[in-house]
This record gives structure tokens, C-alpha cells and sequence, in this order.
């Protein structure tokens, strides 16, 4: 059986994203794929199991036979950190794991196992990327974002943590990528991973859709009051502005796509907001409207993309709730509206830092996502790499990892020290640097 271990560098870097394209493209190549996160932070109850977020999608999505409590063994909820720490956990959590990862290899033609973030998250409960990778013997394959020097950087850094636990780095998806601004960027990319052993396999292109936040995940994440439902709650959130100052610069700031953030105790720019609002509806109906309607408030900012035609919403912030009247014009405008108890920035950064997950029912997206990863990334050159003998020489470094804990000064195998020699070379490039040269 084909097995390969998933990591990202960072949060929100498309991991599951890559994962689902991932996944959809072996199935249609008639691959039985079974799918597993060893170690998840975010979980629901589904018939009173717990299971990670992710696994729940992909059996969902695809319509999976295995057991949730297969594909998602183990959860790390709130306080648990703590609690391990002070000894107050005994179940053997690696066991767990072991279990399932067992159970999970038998009648498959590859499994895909999703990490948890970089290659040392967990590291904290004994369960980092890289323990688990090793303790599974799977071979790994990271994702990072766009950009040139970061991603190689951030590729670099994790390539040695796996590398010190004796696990195999086959190759890096780097997703988020506008290489129609600079189509250099993957001949780049791939030049300067190759100069640190490391094959590219996947430039996934930057998508709008696929990064943007809809207003459905905006209520999930910031538990506030549900004013007004607008017309479609899973409109995409392009743009943040926040509304201070006159009512006419405000609109000057935000346009379709954007979500506005005010206190509701302005009367002035909500009603301004919904009377642009009703103007771009015109504009939008009949485009030969916009000389008659210059004189009508109007959005001043043009989205990047134009798919978006309306403005996503209203966060009215400080709990500082708008008059019923105002409530009712938002309503019957329908425009999205969420009452929120913090301050106007202190939710500004909330809702940068949004985490964009996807759901079965976004439906458009995962088709986009589908057409992205069968594209833009070598799914032959993954399997043939599965198919080498690194996997073997995997299997081999982690049985001798173990041995060498167990009587210091046994002899390592010849691949053994080329990883280790590989991990003291990643480490000392990505250590401190001066200045910004070298930044993509």
C-alpha cells in the first residue's frame, strides 16, 4: 500500500484544500483511498463519536466506508495541553493511532494522512508531525504558500525536523501562487527547492474563492448575534474596511465584497451603506443606469474580482445594537448583518485571521479545487516517488531511530547520517539572516 504524510508550514496554507483535490483525483484514477488525521484540534460529534473537522468532510464528501474513529483517532481539545503536561493523561495515545493506521492499510491502494500544521505541532503532547510521520513510516509531501523566499524558507525548516526523525522528504505543493503576474515564479521555485534536495510537485494558482472567508464561517467564528440574514450566506467576504469618519468617506472604502465595520449607533452611514447598495443593485440590472444614477450614493471601491456584486455585510461592533427601523431597512435590503460584543479592532483582526475552511455544501469550491490539484500538480510523479525505495529506507531509519535511543553509540545506517548531515545543512540556512535579501 501507498501511504503519504501531509504537512503544511503554517495555518491556512491549503493543506485540507490540497488534500480534498488530493484525494478526489486517486479516486477517479480508481485508486482505493482511505484518508486519516492522526491528530485533530477541531472536532464535532457525529452519532456521538468525535472526529476531526477534515475527516468528517472527506468521508462525507466522498462517501467513505471506514469508521470516523479510524480516520480520526485522536483530538486535542481545550485544557488537554495542560493536562498532559501535569501527567494527568494516561491513555496511550500512540496506540491509538497505531490501531488505526493498521486497520486503515488493509484493503487500500494508498492512504493519505493529514498532519496537524508544521512538522512540530504536537511535539508538545509527544504527537508532532514528525513522530507521528516516523511512528507510521510515511513518507511526507508539504504545502506552503506563495511567495519565493518564505516558502523555501519555511520548506527548508520543516524538511529538517522530518529529516531528524528519520522521515522522508519526497516533495512540496506550494499553493496560493499569481503566476499569471509572474509566470517565472514555478521555474524559480522549483530551482531553489532543488538546490536543498527538495522536488516541486504542485504550483497551485492563487484562487479568490478558495481563500476568501463566506459569511457563514463569519458566524461560526465570532459567535455575535444574527441581526440579518441578507440574501445569500455563503457570499465571499474580498475586503475589510472599517467605517469611521463621515458617512461619504466611508463609502469611498468599501464596495461589493467588502464587510464594513461600524457601531451600530451610526444611523448615518448604515443608511448610506444600504442606499449604495441599492444603487450597485441598479447598476448591476442595467449598466446604461450609471450616468443617470451619478448623483446617488454610490460604492467607491471597484473589487478585485467581478463576480463580487454586492456588499458581503455589516458588522456592527461594541454591542452597540442599531434601532429596530435601522434593523428592519437592513432586512429589507438584504444586507447581512452580525451584532458583535468586542470593539471595532480588536474583530478586525478576528476577521483577518478567520480560519477558511470548506463544507460539504460548497459545492462550486470544491470543484474548483478539484480542477486546481488535478492541473497544476503531478500526481504520476507522487506515486512513482511512493513507489522508490525511499519508502523502504523510511522504514529502516525509524527502526534504527529507535534502536540508537535505546543503546547510544550503535551504528547508523549510510542513509541515516546523509539525512542527519541534510538536517545540520537545513538548519544552519534557515538560521538567523540580516536584513531581506533573498525575499521573493
Amino acid at each position: 500500500m501507498r501511504q503519504v504524510y501531509l504537512a503544511g508550514t503554517g495555518r491556512n496554507h491549503g493543506k485540507t484544500t490540497f488534500a480534498l483535490g488530493l484525494m478526489a483525483e486517486l479516486i477517479d484514477r480508481g485508486y482505493s483511498t482511505a484518508f486519516t488525521k492522526p491528530v485533530g484540534q477541531r472536532y464535532a460529534l457525529v452519532d456521538e463519536v468525535p472526529a476531526d473537522e477534515d475527516a468528517i468532510l472527506m468521508r462525507h464528501l466522498f462517501g467513505l466506508p471506514d469508521p470516523l474513529a479510524d480516520m480520526s483517532p485522536v483530538h486535542i481539545p481545550r485544557g488537554f495541553t495542560r493536562s498532559f503536561i501535569r501527567g494527568e493523561v494516561v491513555e496511550d495515545l500512540s496506540a491509538k493511532i497505531d490501531a488505526a493506521h493498521q486497520r486503515l492499510s488493509q484493503d487500500h491502494d494508498v492512504l493519505l494522512i493529514e498532519g496537524t500544521g508544521h512538522a512540530g505541532v504536537g511535539a508538545v503532547v509527544g504527537l508532532s508531525n514528525a513522530d507521528v510521520a516516523a511512528r507510521l513510516r510515511a513518507p511526507v509531501v508539504v504545502i506552503s504558500e506563495g511567495g519565493i523566499g518564505r516558502p523555501i524558507d519555511h520548506i527548508v525548516l520543516n524538511q529538517a525536523l522530518f529529516a531528524r526523525h528519520g522521515v522522508p522528504l519526497v516533495g512540496a505543493v506550494i499553493n496560493k501562487v499569481d503566476a499569471d503576474a509572474d509566470p517565472t515564479l514555478p521555474d524559480t521555485l522549483a530551482r531553489g527547492l532543488a538546490r536543498h534536495g527538495v522536488d516541486l510537485l504542485g504550483v497551485l494558482p492563487y484562487r479568490p474563492m478558495l481563500s476568501h472567508p463566506t459569511l457563514t464561517m463569519l458566524i461560526e467564528q465570532l459567535h455575535g448575534e444574527l441581526l440579518s440574514s441578507g440574501e445569500d450566506m455563503d457570499r465571499l467576504i474580498e475586503h475589510v474596511a472599517i467605517g469611521s469618519g463621515q458617512a461619504r468617506h466611508v463609502l469611498e472604502k468599501i464596495g461589493p465584497g467588502s464587510l464594513l465595520i461600524v457601531q451600530g449607533d451610526r444611523q448615518d452611514i448604515i443608511h448610506t451603506t444600504i442606499s449604495a447598495n441599492e444603487t450597485q443593485k441598479r447598476i448591476n440590472r442595467e449598466p446604461g443606469m450609471l450616468d443617470r444614477l451619478r448623483n446617488r450614493p454610490r460604492f467607491g471601491r471597484i473589487p478585485d474580482d467581478p463576480e463580487y456584486q454586492l456588499l458581503a455585510g455589516i458588522v456592527f461592533t461594541n454591542g452597540r445594537r442599531p434601532g429596530e427601523r435601522d434593523i428592519a431597512a437592513l432586512r429589507q435590503a438584504g444586507i447581512f448583518a452580525l451584532l458583535v460584543q468586542d470593539e471595532i479592532y480588536p474583530i478586525a483582526s478576528q476577521i483577518h485571521g478567520l480560519l477558511v475552511k470548506t463544507h460539504v455544501q460548497d459545492r462550486s469550491k470544491i470543484e474548483v479545487i478539484k480542477k486546481v490539484v488535478a492541473q497544476h500538480f503531478d500526481v504520476d510523479g507522487l506515486l512513482e516517488r511512493l513507489d522508490r525505495p525511499a519508502s523502504a529506507t523510511s522504514s529502516l531509519l525509524h527502526d534504527e531511530a529507535h534502536a540508537a535511543g535505546d543503546g547510544a553509540g550503535q551504528r547508523r545506517s549510510w542513509a541515516q547520517r546523509r539525512l542527519q548531515r541534510l538536517a545540520a545543512r537545513a538548519s544552519r540556512l534557515v538560521g538567523p539572516r540580516r536584513g531581506r535579501a533573498g525575499r521573493g
